[in-house]
């Protein structure tokens, strides 16, 4: 694990998980208020993404193309965990709105996305300020890093991963 340099806006350097680093565990609840670990998904591979916000233009691009690919990813072998601080009400509301087909969990305390240096100083709209930094990894079977992918754009980012994965 390295830090981020000084150019991400001071403040606190936020943990950046490079391949071969153990994925932080976690349970969170989803949607429905159920405990999902990642633990349970040991033995198959898992996309965990980080977002800002449920509800809005660029999450929703990016969870409505997780979506998509879902069942292809799957075939491959993956899961998919999105995790943001929202609450689970707030997740069911999207999960219907949008009618999402992927796990999504509630962060609130923001303990895992730091974890996973997801939460940290970044710029929005040319300002520096303090939030979830949109955030992919592809974690192996075994529970390790394999993947790391910070500040991803939502628009396009799943057909990208989707060709790094072999996927096309």
């Amino acid at each position: 694990m390295t830090e981020t340099d000084s150019a991400t806006g001071g403040g606190t350097a936020a943990v950046r998980l490079s391949p071969g680093d153990p994925a932080p565990g976690f349970t969170l609840p989803d949607a429905d208020g159920n405990p999902v670990s990642l633990a349970e998904h040991r033995g198959r591979r898992v996309i965990v993404y980080c977002y800002p916000a449920a509800l809005t233009p660029g999450c929703t691009t990016q969870a409505v193309d997780f979506t998509a690919s879902a069942g292809d990813l799957a075939e491959a072998g993956l899961d998919i965990i999105g995790i943001s601080p929202d609450a689970p009400e707030k997740l069911q509301r999207f999960r219907e709105k949008e009618e999402l087909g992927i796990t999504l969990v509630s962060d609130p305390q923001k303990t895992v996305l730091q974890a996973y240096g997801a939460y940290g100083p970044k710029k929005l709209y040319g300002k520096d300020v303090v939030g979830v930094i949109r955030s992919t990894f592809v974690i192996d079977a075994e529970g390790r890093i394999e993947r790391a992918a910070y500040n991803v754009k939502a628009t396009g980012h799943v057909a990208k991963l989707r060709r790094e994965l072999g996927l096309g």
